[in-house]
């Protein structure tokens, strides 16, 4: 969006040409990211808190996480509201890559909602039945998977890249729709099952995406690059309220949409 601005405001000044270097959008991706995730986090918590969504648990869990009833959940939307405004304002929404990853952000982000919502206003500790939590993941991943390989413009798009091998490159044609499958559907749900401790999930994915950030950079894939940098800047400002002992959890909403955002980089990054 600041892309079309700065365009209008260059005829002015050229000095407001520094908006378009890629390397100060993806730092300011991340800034503008944690500084929502920080301001508007202490309000999101006290209208969750007024609201009465509490975190449920499973009465087969450990004793431990009995502590945790009634600490607010959902708080994956203000990772969302953080990562998509970071998005809007510094990424190239044209760009095909920035579109697919928005499509599978915002496709589990609405996923995990509708399981944290069955969660906190039925207070059902399973949420939305699994098969239909799958049917769902597995609905948005064949049709991103589906699209890639139709687009793809060059056999190097679809083709497997086998590390420390430069030259084994195998094509796999139909097979590439299977894998981009597995790894989003697999990548979702395994940030799930890490949103397990205060903080874990959210600290793991800093990591992540920063490094996805600078690989990006590597292949040329920029527009990723400020992708993943705003993610990590709204996990490190949910952090704040999501260290031990917790405020607010992320549940679903926000496991989700991050698992399949960083599968997607990870598969858009070698396309």
């Amino acid at each position: 969006m600041l892309i079309l601005l700065t365009d209008c405001l260059m005829q002015f000044d050229v000095g407001f040409s520094v908006l378009g270097y890629l390397t100060l959008r993806t730092i300011l991706a991340t800034l503008t990211a944690l500084l929502m995730a920080i301001l508007i986090g202490p309000k999101m918590i006290l209208w969750l808190q007024k609201l009465q969504i509490g975190q449920t648990v499973r009465d087969d869990g450990p004793e431990s996480h009995l502590q945790k009833m009634g600490t607010p959940t959902m708080g994956g939307v203000l990772i969302l509201a953080a990562i998509l405004t970071s998005v809007l304002l510094w990424a190239d929404l044209s760009n095909e890559y920035v579109s697919v990853t928005l499509t599978v952000v915002i496709g589990y982000g609405i996923v995990g909602f509708v399981d944290d919502y069955r969660k906190v206003v039925r207070k059902d500790a399973k949420g939305l039945i699994a098969r239909w939590k799958y049917f769902w993941q597995s609905i948005i991943a064949l049709v991103v998977a589906d699209y890639l390989y139709v687009t793809a413009a060059a056999t190097e798009q679809t083709a497997l890249f086998v590390l420390f091998f430069k030259d084994v490159m195998p094509q796999l044609g139909v097979l590439y729709i299977l894998i981009v499958y597995l790894t989003v559907v697999g990548s979702s749900n395994a940030v799930n099952l890490t949103d397990g401790l205060d903080g874990l999930a959210s600290g793991v994915t800093i990591i992540v995406t920063i490094t996805y950030a600078f690989i990006a950079f590597e292949f040329g894939a920029v527009q990723l690059a400020i992708f993943a940098a705003a993610i990590a800047g709204a996990c490190l400002g949910f952090s704040w309220f999501n260290s031990h002992p917790a405020q607010v959890f992320m549940g679903d909403t926000g496991s989700l949409a991050l698992g399949g955002a960083l599968a997607a980089i990870a598969v858009l990054t070698r396309t």
